[in-house]
């Protein structure tokens, strides 16, 4: 069975056993017709065979790791792992419109991650990308907030939804970033992790946070070079990969011109976020 999705304007097809479709629920929101914008087919299946393929990187997290490989043909590999053991494996084409997923177990996290990743590097090259963020709207733009796991990115935006009036949850995780025609906009995706919030909107964007946990709340303007770091820091990719490194340099780098980038540091409190919403979307 095939079925097709729309992220940020970009289609998708997956194509798999009827039965994985049910499970799928937090991609309903997201589900159209084909309309030949397809950036990439998944196809899933059960695992049959071993993939011979070198490792190049490793990504560990609380007991996962996604490791990334290349076959001797050239073929981009991604390999799931939950506390040791393979989930599955993902084979991507060379330009990334096929990519063909075998499971061993936990399909939906195996499928949940090839698709992330397929989107990732299928629409590097777009003006398009995943940010590792959580995000807030607030009269009629959005707000990101970035920083490492563990520094209170979820807890600023509830800060936000229960003190500052108007204010909704876009995404708490993944969500997507488009530059289109000189305007930078954030788009909900199928993918925001432990929290469930999968809602196809968008917004232009107002700022974008940086936040660090400290004993006291100040916010500044980070200046063009500290806030490209910033969000590169916040952006996955094959950046060793010429085209899909070269994609993404583009990509913070209009966004550094067109988003102002803060940084705070801050209390998890009602005062952070009445400060970093009177400062960002200068309210009085």
């Amino acid at each position: 069975m095939r079925k097709h999705y729309t992220v940020a304007g970009h289609g998708f097809i997956v194509d798999a056993e009827e039965t994985l479709f049910p499970e799928m629920k937090q991609y309903e929101p997201f589900m159209d017709e084909e309309d030949g914008n397809t950036l990439f087919t998944l196809r899933v299946q059960k695992s049959v065979a071993p993939i011979l393929y070198r490792e190049l990187h490793r990504q560990e997290d609380e007991g996962t790791s996604i490791i990334c490989g290349e076959t001797p043909e050239g073929k981009t590999v991604l390999e799931f792992q939950v506390s040791d053991e393979v989930m599955g494996r993902l084979v991507c084409s060379q330009d990334f419109t096929v990519g063909d997923v075998y499971y061993m177990g936990q399909r939906l996290y195996v499928v949940n991650n090839s698709l992330m990743m397929m989107y990732t590097f299928a629409s590097s090259e777009k003006l398009t990308t995943l940010f590792h963020s959580s995000v807030v709207s607030h009269q009629g733009k959005a707000y990101m907030f970035l920083g490492k796991s563990g520094t209170g990115k979820s807890t600023h935006s509830q800060l936000w939804l229960k003190h500052i009036e108007g204010t909704e949850l876009v995404n708490d995780d993944n969500p997507v970033v488009r530059l289109i025609d000189g305007e930078a906009r954030v788009y909900g995706s199928p993918w925001s992790g432990k929290t469930p919030c999968y809602r196809n909107v968008d917004y232009p964007i107002g700022g974008i946070v940086k936040l660090k946990q400290a004993p006291h709340n100040e916010i500044r303007r980070m200046k063009p070079v500290e806030a490209y770091v910033a969000l590169a820091m916040s952006i996955s990719g094959m950046r060793w990969k010429k085209q899909m490194g070269d994609g993404l340099h583009q990509t913070e780098n209009l966004l550094t011109a067109t988003v102002p980038v803060w940084h705070l540091s801050c209390l998890p409190d009602q005062e952070a976020a009445e400060l970093c919403c009177k400062t960002i979307a200068n309210k009085d």
